[in-house]
């Protein structure tokens, strides 16, 4: 594959093991030359995650302290008030985030919580923020509810490969996410779509995990690759760790497969030397989250990835797709403005009898 080459969906695992087996150099060398030829290559997107609704999951995900078949010390919370989560995207924006990411710990959402949720949508999207949620799985209805709020993106994660899903959830079917993909793309939503890494899984995992990402068309815009976080009372806190050269190679091989895709260097982060994310960025990362929580997680304060941004030579992407709030009210000023003139002009028309 070329560096212009157009994206493809038809990668086999023997050309994924292929890339992965590359000289580390070679593997990189190759990823960044895609990347120049499609991004910025010192610009990174940056979002901001809050949990919406914390706890209480009803799905088995071993990785997950969310899940209510755990006993982990997290606190569960309702859905969050639209005031609390607009003050929080407010914060986001101001510290340098282009879009506004929130989860809620559903299995599905209810009809009644939907309305709330495509409140906050209409809400965080009018301060100029993309938005994007991740919710569970959604029907047609719900998706095409969420797109007519405004929702830019909806994540689901597809976690880790066909074969050892089964390992790490039972409770919800590698098919029932593929159909949730589906259903958002049909709905006219981007995607954000990735997986988890350390859980256990081996070298061939990693690669149809990819594989299968690759395989949606279009390539999800956005693919978060997460380090797993181990969390003391789930199945996977005991979990080996992963080699970081192996997670740099997975990263660079999804830059060289879906060269169009924003690739985050999501969750683990905080246990991440500043090395290996510099070599992550390298690689062709261009997404992170800002921020000291992901979700229920923890991650590096906003002026430790403003330090690394400056020591990289990094700066935050900026998204034509995100109007700026000052353009955006001027326009609606300007709007209001003609609607006062029209109304006057219609008056004046019949004062004179016209």
């Amino acid at each position: 594959m070329t560096a212009t080459a157009a994206p493809r969906h038809d990668w086999t695992l023997d050309d994924i093991n292929a890339l992965f087996a590359l000289p580390f150099n070679d593997l990189l060398f190759k990823a960044q030359q895609i990347h120049r030829a499609h991004f910025d290559a010192n610009a990174v997107q940056v979002s901001t995650l809050l949990s919406i609704k914390t706890g209480a999951c009803p799905e088995d995900c071993k990785y997950c302290p969310q899940s209510g078949h755990y006993t982990t010390k997290l606190e569960k919370e309702k859905l969050l008030e639209i005031e609390k989560v607009v003050e929080q995207a407010r914060a986001a924006k101001a510290a340098g985030a282009s879009r506004f990411c929130m989860g809620a710990a559903w299995r599905s959402p209810r009809d009644k919580d939907l309305v709330q949720v495509e409140e906050m949508v209409r809400q965080v999207k009018a301060l100029g923020l993309e938005t994007c949620m991740t919710l569970g799985m959604v029907d047609g209805t719900q998706a095409s509810r969420l797109a007519s709020a405004g929702l830019d993106y909806y994540n689901h994660n597809l976690d880790t490969s066909p074969d050892y899903y089964g390992e790490i959830i039972t409770t919800r079917t590698y098919s029932d996410r593929l159909e949730t993909l589906a259903t958002v793309r049909e709905a006219g939503m981007k995607v954000c779509s990735g997986g988890i890494l350390g859980m256990g899984e081996d070298a061939q995992d990693r690669s149809a995990l990819l594989q299968q990402l690759a395989r949606l068309s279009p390539h999800p815009e956005s693919v978060p690759i997460n380090m797993l976080v181990k969390v003391p009372g789930t199945p996977l806190e005991n979990a080996e760790d992963l080699d970081p050269i192996e997670f740099i190679r997975a990263i660079a091989v999804a830059r060289i497969i879906m060269p169009q895709s924003h690739v985050r260097l999501s969750a683990g982060r905080e246990q991440m030397s500043e090395s290996t994310q510099a070599l992550a960025f390298l690689a062709g990362a261009n997404s992170i989250f800002y921020g000291d929580k992901l979700l229920t997680t923890g991650n590096p304060q906003a002026d430790r990835d403003r330090a690394l941004f400056t020591k990289l030579g990094l700066h935050p992407e900026q998204r034509e797709t995100c109007e700026r709030t000052d353009t955006q009210a001027a326009r609606l000023a300007q709007q209001a403005q003609q609607q006062r003139l029209d109304e006057r002009a219609a008056e004046l028309a019949v004062d004179a009898g016209v």
